[in-house]
């Protein structure tokens, strides 16, 4: 039973009539938004029981707590990290008045600690599991990767997330439209992702094909764990290009263990959402950043192709182009045809995603149903829909987030992966902190690049980075380069890696 006023409605109610009476009744923003009465395992399922959250959250901190440095800024950061769990409680509660400002002061810390990282090179010296043996740990990636998958297999949920992929790979693969009206009746606004959403789905949705319900969907699944594993995959990878030895073997295992024990990304897991997408392709960015110098063109194409593809997911990693457009290494004419490599590799790779679902509406159309709707909606779900003048307040913080977006490109002006990572993490929680909607799914967006800036931050032994002491030198020509050689020569100093 539904409540008006004028043609709004105001308030709902469901009525057993067995029973003869009221079993729900919902107002204010609870009418429209179901996501927010707080179904109980709508979103996670039994990730949600205290018996199963709790465990993870101390696992979580456990190998990184050094008691004999209480105050240690790791532990400070991933206490924060877990501190979406404070608002969550409140949104399984169905209190998104609550839950909603909770999350801010979590993005907020998060922002200002990882722009501080970004800018300072220097890392403390020491190990990133003062206590628990290196073997352990890493006995723990392997049980708790399992964990996930089993958990993901017998006690999960496929959110419209995950259901609109499904639905759009089926559509690709039968030649149908991806974006106009008639995507689905049963998903509102399912044709709001890049093409590269649907794209990545349809491997599994024709090995799993859609049955054309709402149903467990398979393919669903099977993506999902797929996203899952590869991030997990790609950043122990890129603990071992970034620090050499025992340090790279630490960083790798420690970037596992704090992937798969991440309430986060298993909850990214548990409701098969597509979200974990983007952070895989932020990994890959980076280790493409990791590549010799000898390959400075090559990573370039390599950073500009990862970041299209995550832009052709979702829109908003478009915003770390200027970054990462930037990043590589050598000194100002090398960066700069770097540059022109990754912004001419950037176009290429859109136009080879976007250009072939242009609908009859054209790219407008295109623009509408992704960007431009998602912009244009108003939700309870960020403090900007929750306030009177949210949207001028929410106009501000964009031109931050676009400002930060910029500045990152340019200061400091050389950095090191792990201040690579620290700053495309900070634009990514800028970019939300400045969305129109956010969700807990999205925590997976940076979480991978946070994680990597915040370990290699913390300890862990000396970088492994792409430029030597003579890096960057290109600028002095062939005679400075030589005067700077020869001194080197004459004071018996082996060129280090930085």
């Amino acid at each position: 039973m539904s409540f008006f006023e004028g043609s709004r409605e105001v308030a709902q109610a469901r009525i057993d009539d067995g029973l003869a009476a009221v079993t729900e009744a919902w107002t204010g923003h609870q009418v429209a938004w179901s996501m927010a009465r707080g179904y109980d395992g709508a979103f996670g399922r039994k990730l949600n029981a205290p018996y199963v959250w709790i465990p993870l959250c101390i696992l979580f901190l456990l190998p990184f707590v050094d008691p004999r440095r209480p105050l240690r800024m790791l532990h400070l950061d991933l206490l924060v990290l877990l501190g979406f769990g404070v608002s969550h409680y409140f949104f399984n509660r169905g209190e998104i008045g609550v839950s909603v400002p909770l999350v801010y002061p979590v993005l907020g810390y998060l922002l200002a600690r990882l722009l501080w990282v970004g800018s300072r090179r220097r890392e403390r010296p020491g190990p990133l599991f003062p206590v628990v043996p290196l073997a352990w740990v890493a006995l723990a990636v392997v049980f708790l990767a399992a964990f996930r998958v089993g958990l993901n297999v017998v006690d999960s949920n496929v959110i419209d997330v995950g259901y609109a992929g499904v639905i759009g790979a089926d559509r690709i693969a039968d030649g149908d439209g991806l974006y106009g009206p008639g995507f689905a009746d049963d998903v509102e606004h399912g044709d709001t992702y890049g093409p590269l959403t649907y794209l990545a789905y349809v491997p599994f949705e024709q090995l799993m094909p859609w049955s054309g319900s709402w149903d467990d969907l398979p393919a669903a699944h099977g993506a999902a764990v797929a996203f899952d594993l590869l991030t997990l995959a790609a950043l122990m990878l890129l603990g071992l290009r970034l620090r050499a030895g025992r340090a790279g073997r630490e960083l790798s295992v420690a970037l596992g263990f704090a992937w798969v024990s991440y309430p986060y990304a298993i909850f990214a897991l548990q409701t098969n959402s597509n979200d974990t997408l983007v952070g895989l392709l932020t990994v890959v960015a980076l280790l493409a950043l990791s590549l010799d110098p000898a390959r400075r063109r090559l990573s370039a194409a390599a950073r500009a192709a990862a970041i299209g593809l995550a832009a052709g997911a979702k829109i908003a990693p478009l915003a770390l182009a200027p970054l990462f457009a930037t990043a590589g290494a050598g000194g100002r004419r090398a960066r700069l045809v770097g540059a022109l490599i990754f912004s001419a590799v950037l176009a290429v790779v859109l136009a080879a995603l976007f250009l072939p679902f242009v609908p009859d509406g054209g790219l407008r159309e295109i623009y509408d149903r992704t960007l431009g709707y998602q912009a244009a909606r108003r939700s309870p779900f960020s403090v900007w829909g929750q306030l009177d003048a949210g949207e001028t307040y929410r106009s501000i913080m964009s031109g931050v987030a676009v400002l930060i977006a910029v500045a990152v490109a340019f200061l400091p002006r050389r950095k090191s992966p792990a201040q690579v990572a620290a700053l495309g993490a900070a634009v990514l929680v800028a970019v939300q902190l400045a969305a129109s909607h956010w969700f807990y799914l999205y925590v997976v967006w940076f979480f991978p690049l946070a994680a990597v800036a915040l370990l290699m931050a913390a300890g862990g032994g000396a970088p492994r980075e792409p430029e030597s002491e003579l890096g960057g030198l290109e600028d002095l020509g062939d005679g400075g380069r030589a005067a700077v050689g020869a001194g080197l020569d004459e004071r018996a100093v082996e060129p280090r890696v930085l």
